[in-house]
Formats: structure tokens, sequence, C-alpha cells
């Protein structure tokens, strides 16, 4: 919950709030903001905590890794729960897991049972619900309102919680300086409640797949496949990761900032990170006019550029005025820096697989966020709180320069969604769903003046099959009859080869028809399906596992 997970568009435009007319988007979407700002003061808490108890720099600067890192280590499989089973259960589940954590928080607190590694332990417990909660929920978006109103929508998400840092930290800090720590929990622990009754009173409608759901396994492995074949999935993902290790020092390390440098308590820290806020909501309100103007590449620079800034300001000032200054342009620039890797990976990635790329993203840049907190508190507790800042301003130059191997690309459509409208071809033989493996062949005729023409379109086609579910794509000529070319792959199994086509998309199927274009024959391309069988030995058989069929 601690980055921004989508595009802001210009706010003045009226379809900005058309998915408020949806009433279940709208009821877990305000349920959203109290938890948002029940979660931003206990940040404030039990940073504040920590920085009470215990001596060490580094474990200040591991609360913030405490929360980042069940995000890194759970979001993968979270992801594929979120497309393979019901996402309102695993929502309800995940903030469930949420306020079991902060209920024993506040427990111990009260009973005064804490230690250091006892505030990192339920940290991380309550950062689990989240990992588990927010694929879920981020993929649910385009199950509960219109296609045409995703965007907007995920725009409402970034602004929803960009508004709220406004003020949650300010009050966190009010909380903590007037009431004490075992206030700020007990809110904290009851404004998680709200989503929850939300979540359980709510309920939408999601499309079905006539298709048996996948293993856990699988389905982990067809996301990691597809991400890995989206250049514009890995850039984002790249530069996110770099950016989230280079910048987290600004949120980690600024309890030190006020408790060494500013000589402050509970209350200024929360008026900075209100300030901090200020800045977030500011360009998260300007986003869609900077868009109009500078390429998503040019603002990704532009935060990088105002992060490194503030983290320089707050290592030489020991004014709280400049420090809220500083941290409102490193506001700016965070909430522009997650804006433009998160649309990016939102609009490269089609309904059937959203849930595992932004999970692989959360994954990826949660790593990266709690490997800085590390790196950072490191670095100030070995040698001064000063380098720490500084060594952050520098690596969010060296990020800004990384645009050179990683650039943002523009893209102004999200990936179109699958047509999941296809008829299995005939069999003769009694297939089962987990029979195979299934070998594709097709073969074309092709002549000499279409060849070059042919092959480009056979990459196209190669990149789309694979990524989708092809396995070992291979296009072959025959030596006897140039004119011959045979496309061939393989699916592990029937169901899978169903799936790869319920998958491909109308830009898909109009790649088919141009290659059928240049097909000389007087038929359609001949397609062959076929079942590998084994021909080993009946010694070796008994050893080796037969295929199913």
């Amino acid at each position: 919950m601690s980055r921004v997970a989508g595009s802001v568009e210009d706010l003045a435009a009226p379809k900005t709030f058309a998915p408020l007319t949806q009433p279940t988007f709208r009821s877990i979407w305000l349920a959203t903001q109290v938890s948002s700002l029940g979660w931003l003061m206990q940040t404030v808490a039990i940073s504040w905590l920590m920085a009470t108890i215990s001596t060490s720099d580094l474990m200040v600067a591991l609360v913030q890794a405490s929360s980042n890192l069940p995000a890194f280590i759970l979001s993968v499989f979270a992801g594929a729960l979120a497309d393979n089973f019901s996402r309102r259960r695993v929502m309800f589940a995940g903030r469930c897991l949420m306020v079991i954590g902060s209920a024993m928080l506040t427990a111990v607190v009260a009973l005064g049972f804490v230690s250091p590694w006892m505030i990192l332990g339920f940290s991380f417990l309550i950062a689990c619900g989240g990992a588990l909660h927010d694929p879920a929920w981020q993929a649910s978006v385009g199950d509960i309102v219109d296609r045409r109103d995703v965007p907007a929508a995920v725009t409402l998400l970034s602004v929803g919680f960009n508004t709220v840092r406004t003020v949650g930290p300010a009050l966190g800090g009010i909380v903590v300086a007037s009431f004490g720590l075992l206030a700020a929990f007990t809110v904290t622990t009851l404004t998680y409640l709200v989503p929850l009754g939300t979540i359980w009173r709510c309920k939408w409608k999601v499309r079905s797949s006539p298709l048996p759901r996948e293993s856990m396994r699988t389905a982990i492995y067809d996301g990691l496949r597809f991400t890995a074949m989206s250049s514009e999935i890995k850039a984002a993902i790249a530069r996110g990761t770099l950016f989230g290790l280079a910048s987290i020092a600004i949120l980690a390390l600024l309890p030190l900032v006020v408790r060494d440098h500013l000589g402050g308590g509970p209350l200024a820290y929360g008026t900075l990170m209100a300030g901090f806020g200020t800045g977030a909501v500011f360009a998260g309100i300007s986003n869609g006019t900077f868009r109009r103007s500078l390429s998503q590449e040019r603002l990704m620079k532009l935060a990088c550029v105002a992060c490194a800034a503030c983290s320089l300001s707050l290592a030489l000032t020991s004014s709280i005025a400049v420090a809220a200054i500083a941290l409102a342009l490193g506001g700016a620039g965070w909430v522009t820096a997650w804006s433009g890797v998160g649309v990016s990976v939102q609009l490269a990635s089609p309904r059937w697989v959203v849930g595992r790329t932004i999970s692989i993203y959360y994954a990826l840049i949660d790593g990266g966020i709690a490997a800085g907190s590390w790196v950072w508190g490191t670095v100030s507790q070995s040698h001064s709180l000063t380098w720490a800042l500084e060594g952050s301003a520098g690596a969010l130059l060296l990020v800004a320069a990384a645009g050179v191997l990683f650039p943002l690309r523009e893209r102004r459509e999200s990936e179109p969604d699958p047509l999941e409208a296809f008829d299995a071809p005939a069999v003769a033989l009694n297939l089962k769903p987990r029979s195979g493996p299934i070998v594709v062949k097709v073969e074309y005729l092709i002549p000499e003046k279409n060849v070059e023409a042919f092959l480009e379109l056979m990459r196209q086609r190669r990149h789309i099959h694979s990524r989708v579910g092809a396995r070992n794509w291979t296009l072959q000529r025959n030596l006897q009859k140039p004119m011959q070319w045979t496309e061939t792959f393989r699916t592990p199994t029937w169901t899978d080869y169903l799936r790869l086509n319920h998958r491909l998309t109308e830009v898909d199927k109009e790649l088919d028809e141009r290659v059928s274009q240049l097909h000389a024959g007087e038929a359609a391309p001949q397609m062959t399906l076929s079942i590998e069988r084994p021909t080993s030995s009946p010694r070796k058989r008994a050893i080796l596992p037969l295929p199913r069929h």
C-alpha cells in the first residue's frame, strides 16, 4: 500500500469520476480510503515506536523493509490466486490477515511486551495481508467497472491514496502525541475492519472460463513467461525496482532525520509525512497535463531528479520548513514515477494474466524497496545519516540515466482482451483434459516472392503464441519442396491447447489472416493435431511416467 499502482489522468475530465457511479466500486473504494488512513497512522506509530525503543539506525530503516518484503515473497503466489480463484475471497482473506496482525500488535503494545524484532514481525504479518489483497483488488477493477472506465478507476485508486496521504501521517502524529501509541494502533485496527465488512457485503459478477482451473505451478509459470516476453513490462519493472531501491531512503530514514537532524517529535514527523503526501496529490492532479506535453520517459527522469533533490536537502538541512518543502518535491516525484511504471504494466497486460503481471511487478519493486531500506539503514549506521541520504541522491540520478537501457514506452490503449470464442477441432480419440503432450503442425505453401513477408509475420506469430502458452515453437522449410513451410509447437496438455486459443485476441486473429493471404494453396493452410506417445522399451516405460491421454 506504500506505492502508487496506476496512472493519474487529468481530474478535470468528467470520466475520471465515472467509476464512482458503480455502487460496488464506490463502496470498496471508500472503504479502502478509510483503511489507507489507518495504515498511514500505523506507519507513523510503528516508525516512531521503533525510533524510541531502539538506538539502531538499521532497525528503524527495517520498518520499511518489513512492510515491503512480504509483497516480494508472496505477490507472485497471490497473483496466481487472483487469476485462478474468486478475487473477492482472496481480497477478504488478505483483509482478515491484516485485521489479525493489527489486533495482535495492539495487544502486545497494551501489555507492554514490545521489542524491536516483535514490532518488525507484526509489521511483516500485516503486510502479508496487504500482499495477498492488493493484486486481487487491482485485478478486480476490470471485473467491477466497464472496460471504458478502467483507466479512470485506476486513476481514482492512485488519487484516493495520495489524498489520504496528505492527512494520514499528520493525524497519526497528532494521535500519537496526544493520546499515545496504543490509541493509534487501536484506531488502525478499527479502520481495517471497514473494508473487511464491505468486501463481505459486496458481490460482483466475474466472467467465468469454460476451461478447468490452472494448477498453481502452471499459473505462476504462465505469468512469469508472459512477463518475460513483454519488453514494456520488463522495462517498467526494471525502472520501478531501481527507483524503489534508491528512493526509499527518503521514507525509511525520515524518523532519524526528525530525531537527529531536526530535533522534532512524532508531531513533526507526521507533519513532514503530510508534506510528502501534499506533493504527491499535486503531482497526481497535474499528471494528466504533464503526460500530454512530456513523454513518460521524460517524466520518469524528472521524478528521479526531484527525489534526488529531496534526499540531498534532507541530508543538509536543519530546518523543518525546508525539510517540508523538500518532502513535497519528493512526494511529487514519488507519485510521478510510480504512476509511469504502473500504467505501463496495467496497459500491457490482458485480463487473463493481469493479476499475475501486477503481482510480479509488486514483488520486484517491493523487493527493491526492502533491499533499499536495508542498504541505506546499514550505510547510516556504519557511516552517517548524511552519507546515506547523499548516496540515495546519487543513486536516483543513476536511475534517471538507466532510461538508456530500460526506456518506458508510450502506450495510450490497453492490451486487447482475449476473444474467448474458440470451437475446439474434432478429434478421433477420447481425450481427457490432461491428455498430452499435444503437437500442433500448420503447413503453408509460400511462393518465393512472399518469403520475406512471411518470415516477418511468423516472427510475430511466434511471439504471440509463445506468450499465451506455446512451447518449442519452430518453423521448418521442406528441402524437397521449398514452397512448403511447417510451423510446429507443443502444449503440455489438451486443456493447455484449448486455453492457448482462448487467450488469443482479435489482433492476433488478424495476424493469422495476413499469414493466410501469403499462402498459395487452393485450400487454407493445413493444421494437424497429434499426441506424443512413448517409444521406449517396456522396462523403461515402467520407470518413466506415461503421458496422459
